[in-house]
């Protein structure tokens, strides 16, 4: 099986602090490499965590606060200052492209590769990426402006050829890949033998949610149902609920809430506020609505 990987970068909130950086992390599956986020000091973090940027092809930006995007315009940099040559590719609010061009025009008109904008609807579930193996779709929120999760998903996987069998029927190569799909084989003989017997069922397909800045949405759970992993922002414990309303974030509990109600396996609080010099109260507030609550950390990699 293939990794499926999530590296945090960044699990702070607006203020950085000597404990946590902005928001930023990489999805990392098989060979492809997303980035979620790029708050400040992202590309120190890619280094100090060993992440090549050349894989870096395709980065989403959950919305347009600062320390969720005041570092994309560094590692754009970067990456002219590497010779990158492949494109890039940008999802994001079609505010930050007029944003960013500004800023390209001044500190990165030489760079040697093209640099794609793509927008999406604030208001809709949709799917924004698609390749053979993976789809990212984004999923509205709830915050002082347009704001985006991303839900990463595998495609249904080819089953499993039993080699040993394969072998035995004198399959040829270019029919595997078809019996991988579904298809029976029928020997020189006119034997027809059934795929259920040549093949083993296929990997699981593993899923990952990014929510970023929100009030506690439920209306989210259902394109969320069953998720593998669900990182979710608990800026503030339940004595600040109040203020956490107030300024369009969650407490842990209502993140804790969010993965009960959506039926994640797994739920990763970050997005941290300053205010706390220990975590550990936020990660007990969660763990008492869902137990397989973990805390976020710089330098966390969590396997699917």
């Amino acid at each position: 099986m293939e990794p499926f990987e999530i590296h945090i970068l960044g699990c702070g909130s607006a203020l950085p602090t000597t404990r946590h950086n902005a928001s930023a992390q990489v999805v990392k599956i098989g060979n492809k490499q997303f980035l979620f986020d790029c708050g400040e000091g992202t590309q120190l973090q890619l280094r100090r965590n060993h992440i090549h940027f050349s894989f870096i092809n395709h980065i989403f930006i959950s919305h347009l606060h600062g320390d969720h995007t005041f570092g994309l315009i560094g590692l754009i940099s970067t990456f002219g200052l590497l010779g990158r040559t492949a494109p890039l590719h940008i999802y994001a609010d079609e505010m930050l492209e007029k944003v960013m061009k500004p800023q390209l025009d001044f500190y990165c008109k030489d760079i040697k590769y093209p640099i794609f904008f793509h927008s999406f609807n604030a208001t809709k579930h949709h799917t924004m990426f698609e390749d053979n193996t993976v789809t990212i779709e984004a999923v509205p929120l709830e915050h002082r402006i347009p704001c985006y999760g991303f839900l990463v998903k595998e495609k249904p996987k080819r089953r499993h050829l039993l080699g040993d069998v394969a072998n035995f029927y004198k399959i040829p190569a270019y029919m595997r890949q078809a019996i991988k799909d579904g298809a029976d084989f029928v020997s020189t003989n006119g034997e027809v033998i059934p795929n259920s017997r040549l093949t083993k069922e296929a990997d699981p397909s593993r899923s990952y949610a990014y929510c970023s800045d929100t009030r506690p949405v439920k209306a989210v759970c259902e394109h969320l149902q069953g998720v593998n992993l669900l990182y979710h922002e608990a800026t503030f414990a339940e004595s600040e609920k109040e203020r956490a309303k107030l300024t369009y974030h969650s407490t842990a509990r209502e993140a804790a809430e969010i993965a009960r109600e959506a039926g994640a396996q797994k739920l990763v609080i970050g997005h941290f506020s300053s205010r706390y010099d220990d975590e550990r109260p936020l990660l007990d507030e969660a763990r008492e609505i869902f137990p397989d609550t973990v805390c976020a950390y710089e330098g966390m990699v969590i396997s699917i």
